[in-house]
């Protein structure tokens, strides 16, 4: 893409990019990196390289011998000027593939701004090193073309949400970054006070109370491109510190909220990546989804749902399932219409046992007839039972039996594997809301019940009357956005009446002091007059990642850390040293 805007500075007319036969023989200045170097025998050619792109130059002893000895000398990745003359390439020589292709410029000065050592990575989007040296060389690494173009539609899209959220009357509003320790559901990154010995910040993990504050407030609509930083495990789509667009909105129902958040991501697809979404976001609730899919995130880019089976196999003789169903258990099943060797079959059932199946039973249709190792255990009518229930027309059927999380937990990666072995997942954006949410779910290890997602979420009106006896059976106003099998982010109508906010905390067990200590200064500010309010925070990260066909959000971050949450270029996380733990009261136990 050319640049357009006025870039020239006293030492560069033009950038990289921008030279086309229309400055035939006009004289130029040019700075950049070398990219590459050919010695043609009496006459020396240099890719030269910016952000922007790549314009030839030509050392010539013809045009200019004392330009051409000093570009005898030139390297890899050297950082030069360069000034000369626009010509057009000789018949045959030009390059389609760049925006300069048609031209070349005959150096008759050149300036070395500084030399470089012999690079320990290509900058060359044809060559890649392993993740941990791009880390440490990472100013090396940005320098790649389809690095920059990363960062460049980065910004872009940042633009676009700031542009279109500004448009409709939000108000950009910092929140702080030294806060109190609240519980969020990961481990918080804690910051010692040094003033305050013995004391901690801590950073947050998103701006959620501060956001409902500014509600209070009276801000009407808030947003933030906020830092958000969470002490967790560490995964292709997670960083320690990772990037959301959050935002709030007064007298609002859940509606209004989706309505406008599928609005805004309709704009954004269309203007910074030249998609149009024609479909309406699809409204499927926790409970259809989990049933469908296994999770709470689904990619609808392909079918394969599954299929509860329980009460049909439940007649079976097979003892793996009545066992299972006896303790409590479900049978689910899924159809791939797909031919698989023994070993393929070996290989899925490998895969269910990793993530946490004891195994997997399997029958293959043909002849119009289930075929396996178990079917004796099955009688005929309840087989033909099993096809009309499955809809099965050819392929196999998989059953996974165990605990109903385990099983969806369980088919739900089968079903992403199958997707991508059968390659049935297209390039289409499917997104969708998940909706419905229960808000709270039972901790089986510790024998009580914790909150599904934050604490702060307005349960719904008609389920106010299971609280606190009937937990289990409570939905909140939450939604999530998805899209093609990746959580965007999560939302909520808040939980705005202290009174209701103390009946959910008492569920989970929290006491009147503990939640006063904890969340104490917003318990207090919504006891004078605080508005009905909702809203989301959306992952940058991942949403610039899915738009470019990966859930790696390390390639779309300038800086990320490795999967040890440590940066390779700066050595953080690093030891302070003895007078700064002094200062801070602190004393280093090994």
């Amino acid at each position: 893409m050319k640049n357009m805007s006025n870039l020239a500075t006293s030492m560069r007319t033009h950038t990289c990019n921008q030279l086309t036969k229309k400055e035939k023989d006009k004289k130029v200045k040019l700075c950049g990196w070398v990219h590459s170097f050919r010695d043609h025998g009496g006459l020396i050619f240099i890719d030269l390289r910016d952000k922007y792109g790549l314009t030839q130059i030509c050392f010539d002893p013809k045009f200019e011998k004392k330009a051409y000895g000093s570009g005898a000398s030139l390297r890899r990745e050297d950082c030069i000027q360069v000034e000369g003359v626009v010509k057009e390439r000789m018949k045959g020589m030009a390059n389609p593939k760049l925006d300069t292709g048609d031209i070349e410029v005959f150096v008759s000065k050149l300036e070395i701004i500084s030399k470089a050592e012999v690079p320990p990575i290509e900058v060359d989007d044809r060559i890649e090193a392993n993740e941990e040296i791009r880390l440490k060389y990472r100013y090396l690494d940005l320098r790649r073309p389809i690095m920059q173009k990363r960062l460049q539609k980065r910004a872009e899209t940042t633009k676009a949400f700031r542009d279109y959220l500004t448009l409709n009357g939000f108000l950009e509003v910092e929140t702080p970054l030294l806060i109190k320790t609240t519980p969020e559901g990961a481990r918080d990154y804690i910051v010692p006070s040094r003033v305050n010995p013995g004391e901690f910040y801590a950073l947050p993990q998103s701006p959620q109370l501060y956001k409902q504050i500014l509600m209070i407030a009276g801000c009407d609509r808030y947003f933030q491109v906020a830092k958000c930083l969470r002490d967790e495990d560490l995964r292709a789509d997670r960083q320690p510190e990772h990037t959301q667009v959050d935002l709030e909105m007064s007298f609002v129902s859940e509606e209004d909220i989706r309505s406008f958040i599928e609005g805004m991501f309709k704009h954004i697809v269309k203007q910074v990546y030249s998609k149009d979404l024609k479909y309406n976001f699809p409204r499927i609730s926790f409970k259809e989804s989990m049933e469908k899919y296994g999770n709470d995130k689904p990619d609808l880019r392909f079918g394969l749902e599954l299929k509860n089976v329980t009460a049909l196999v439940k007649d079976s003789d097979f003892q793996v399932f009545k066992d299972v169903i006896k303790n409590g258990g479900i049978v689910k099943c899924i159809n791939p219409e797909a031919e698989f060797s023994r070993n393929e079959l070996e290989d899925l059932i490998s895969i269910c046992v990793k993530n946490g199946a004891k195994g997997m039973a399997w029958m293959k249709f043909e002849n119009g007839k289930l075929n396996s190792n178990i079917i004796k255990f099955f009688k005929d009518d309840l087989l033909k039972k099993l096809i009309k229930e499955t809809g099965i027309k050819k392929g196999y059927l998989f059953f996974i039996a165990d605990k109903e999380k385990t099983v969806n937990s369980v088919l739900s990666a089968l079903r992403n594997e199958l997707g991508k072995r059968l390659n049935l997942i297209t390039d289409e954006l499917k997104f969708c809301w998940i909706v419905d949410f229960p808000l709270f779910e039972f901790n089986d290890d510790e024998n009580r019940w914790d909150f599904a997602h934050n604490p702060f979420v307005m349960p719904k009106k008609e389920h106010l009357q299971f609280i606190p006896k009937n937990p289990e059976k409570v939905e909140g106003y939450l939604y999530d956005l998805v899209l093609n099998g990746v959580e965007l982010g999560s939302g909520a109508i808040r939980a705005s009446k202290p009174e209701i906010q103390e009946k959910l905390f008492s569920v989970v067990g929290i006491s009147e002091k503990e939640a006063r200590d904890k969340f104490g200064f917003l318990l207090d500010a919504y006891k004078y007059g605080g508005p009905n309010h909702g809203g989301m925070g959306l992952g940058l990260d991942r949403f610039i990642a899915l738009m470019h066909g990966t859930n790696d959000i390390r390639e779309f971050i300038a800086f990320p850390k490795n999967k040890k949450a440590e940066c390779p270029m700066d050595g953080s996380p690093s030891k302070p040293d003895d007078k700064q733990l002094k200062e801070l009261h602190i004393k280093i136990i090994s």
